[in-house]
């Protein structure tokens, strides 16, 4: 929690420059958490739209309004409302009314948030299954 820039989780990853790390981050956390081999590493790609697509095929997906969110389970966000994944955290609870959630590239640094549950910013949920 704090660090700005994000080149531990960028370049862990394998980027030689700054990007955007959000999923990087997440990577990176599910890996050093000995959950890497659950997450969707397998699709090679840092581009949030694609891990969607890596959950839905798997059928490890969950719509805005699922109920059964657990922490470790992966959030994404479409932060303009178009339809386009812009982010993604790691949930770390929820109660009746908020998702809490770890994220890297926050504002550039990694942050403890949270979020109402009917946010229409959230796109829906990567379930970890674990």
């Amino acid at each position: 929690i704090g660090n700005v820039g994000g080149e531990p989780y960028w370049s862990w990853y394998g980027f030689g420059s700054r990007v955007e790390w959000c999923a990087c981050f997440v990577d990176w956390a599910m890996n050093v958490s000995g959950h890497g081999d659950q997450y969707a590493k397998s699709s090679n790609n840092a581009y949030t739209p694609t891990l969607v697509a890596w959950f839905r095929e798997n059928k490890r997906w969950g719509s805005r309004d699922y109920n059964n969110i657990t922490a470790g389970d992966t959030i994404f966000f479409d932060w303009q409302g178009d339809g386009t994944v812009d982010h993604i955290g790691i949930v770390i609870g929820r109660d009746d009314t908020y998702v809490y959630t770890v994220e890297g590239n926050s504002g550039d640094a990694v942050k403890i948030k949270q979020y109402n549950l009917g946010n229409v910013a959230i796109y829906g949920y990567g379930l970890m299954n674990y």
